[in-house]
């Protein structure tokens, strides 16, 4: 088993709040065990152009609480080919790294999957995606700020909808999962939420909506999912003014607003203690997987389950909103 000296770690995809936490994690368990350690500056690409950073306890002193990554990410095109994975390992090679830390979701893993058959090459990687759509963990680094984020965000909404009387469809993340929509709505009380794991039946939510109407509930938010049927609050918003006019309707895009901002207490020690694992699983010679947590409990997910898997929708909870909006 090769010995572990030296180890990187990057960031890739979309940013997810808590991805500081788990690099400020990786680097200082990485120097407590005696390991060099260097950042990747913008993701897979800076695997190819060599854009390394040496660093120490120092360099990852006051990130924990910022979001964002300070390692950057960005989008790879020439990583997706042989030839830029080839320069790639050429480029670890060169700096004599053993070990490559990744941080991200399904293009992240799915990248690290080839690049460790290709090349042989241990890697680990940590969920960071507000989408929390991978299998294998519970949770993934930045779900937890986010839902916070859009929950914020319709407590403000609501006030307005209630002054004006006013029906708000607030669309959020979620193209092909719709794990936001579902907490959000009901920690936010939605009179309905769209995802993209169930079928709308618009006709359900107009007759809903007269229900409502009947009962001399004059305003609402319904939570919508940008991969739900209809694709997205808008389409939703047209098909309910055709159908039934008795709302001054309003669409709210709730946008990269989701990903912003200092990570929750969640996020920071879920990412802190994903972090830890992953320096200590490459110590002990795992590679090729996830590390994720689930019932409380360390997970180690191959790639390749991880992302064909997916997360399933919680069926109960879909209920539980359907009685609670009544």
């Amino acid at each position: 088993m090769l010995k572990i000296k030296k180890i990187g770690v990057l960031t890739s995809g979309g940013d997810a709040p808590g991805m500081n936490a788990a690099v400020r994690a990786i680097v200082r368990t990485a120097i407590k065990n005696e390991l060099e350690i260097f950042g990747i500056i913008n993701g897979y690409q800076g695997l190819i152009t060599g854009d390394f950073k040496k660093m120490d306890r120092t360099s990852v002193a006051n990130i924990l609480q910022r979001g964002g990554t300070m390692l950057k990410t960005a989008r790879s095109e020439e990583f997706r080919t042989h030839a830029g994975r080839k320069k790639a390992h050429a480029e670890l090679k060169r700096h004599k790294i053993d070990a490559l830390v990744v941080i991200g979701g399904d293009g992240t893993f799915t990248g690290a999957k080839i690049f460790e058959e290709e090349f042989s090459f241990p890697m680990i990687g940590l969920p960071g995606t507000i989408d929390n759509d991978l299998f294998g963990t519970d949770f993934t680094i930045g779900f937890d700020t986010a839902i916070n984020n859009v929950v914020q965000a319709v407590d403000k909404i609501r006030d307005t909808a209630a002054a004006h009387d006013r029906l708000f469809l607030v669309e959020v993340m979620g193209r092909d999962a719709g794990f936001i929509a579902l907490r959000s709505g009901i920690a936010g009380g939605a009179e309905d939420i769209l995802v993209p794991e169930t079928k709308t039946y618009i006709n359900s939510l107009i007759d809903k909506l007269k229900n409502d109407r009947r009962k001399n509930k004059k305003s609402g938010i319904v939570i919508v999912s940008e991969g739900d049927d209809f694709g997205g609050a808008y389409d939703v918003a047209e098909e309910i003014k055709k159908r039934f006019d008795h709302f001054d309707i309003r669409v709210t895009i709730l946008g990269h607003i989701q990903r912003g901002g200092p990570p929750t207490c969640g996020d920071r020690v879920l990412a802190s203690t994903l972090g830890y694992e992953s320096v200590m699983a490459l110590l002990k010679g795992k590679s090729g997987v996830m590390v994720g947590q689930v019932d409380n409990k360390i997970a180690f997910t191959p790639f390749e389950k991880a992302i064909k898997q997916h997360q399933k929708m919680n069926k109960h909870l879909l209920e539980i909103a359907r009685v609670l909006s009544l």
